[in-house]
């Protein structure tokens, strides 16, 4: 289904957003405040999705027809602009689903749907938890990141030196926000119940906390 999409700042996040948009043959207007920023932007997209103005002008949303608007993503490159287009599009608007962009970690706290903002995407709190992950986790790989990247779905293989080598599942000591989804052993999908027993090389499908992370690579991986 075509969506009615506003994205609030043509900087290269929105940018790329539109253009990933628009590709999937949703309707987008992308607001932007700097004139010539606009005349570039107009050079790579359509030149009807292109809209010049401040994302704060409740005029301008209104004619970019924010009234039939299902998504209004402001990613814009000051906190402040975000927070007031997220507030008006809630708020005034009624529109649906609100995302917004947390350019300044600290601001995080604001960003919530009390504030108008359904989706909060905060860029450097994510890019520091990855890196935080990648330098504590062993092999484990991460597949999917869930809920806003506070749950993982990670795959490991069980190393022959493993705790949970040879053991039940029932008697694995798995972190406690930590759920086995499958294994795979010899190219054939096992659902895990309490009473299979994990061999080295099976390779184990785990959603998991993120904090929890360095716990299942403990039980699953290299000791």
């Amino acid at each position: 289904m075509a969506l009615n999409v506003i994205v609030v700042g043509g900087g290269k996040v929105g940018t790329h957003l539109s253009a990933i948009l628009l590709a999937g043959k949703h309707h987008v207007k992308i607001i932007e405040q700097d004139r010539n920023r606009c005349e570039q932007l107009r050079t790579e997209l359509p030149h009807d999705a292109v809209v010049f103005g401040s994302g704060t002008d409740p005029d301008l949303l209104e004619k970019c027809g924010i009234r039939n608007a299902e998504v209004l993503a402001a990613v814009a490159g000051t906190d402040e602009t975000n927070l007031v287009a997220s507030s008006l599009a809630k708020f005034e608007f009624g529109v649906p689903r609100v995302i917004a962009r947390v350019n300044h970690p600290k601001n995080a706290w604001m960003f919530t749907p009390r504030m108008a903002v359904d989706v909060a995407l905060n860029q450097a709190d994510l890019m520091a938890h990855l890196i935080a992950e990648e330098m504590s986790v062993g092999d484990i790989v991460t597949l999917l990141k869930l809920r806003k990247g506070q749950y993982s779905l990670v795959e490991e293989k069980v190393a022959p030196d493993a705790i949970a080598a040879g053991k039940c599942v029932r008697e694995l000591e798995l972190p406690k926000n930590c759920v086995l989804a499958a294994v795979i052993r010899g190219g054939q999908l096992i659902v895990p119940r309490g009473d299979t027993v994990l061999k080295a090389a099976d390779e184990v499908l785990a959603v998991v906390h993120a904090e929890q992370l360095a716990q299942l690579a403990a039980v699953l991986g290299r000791r």
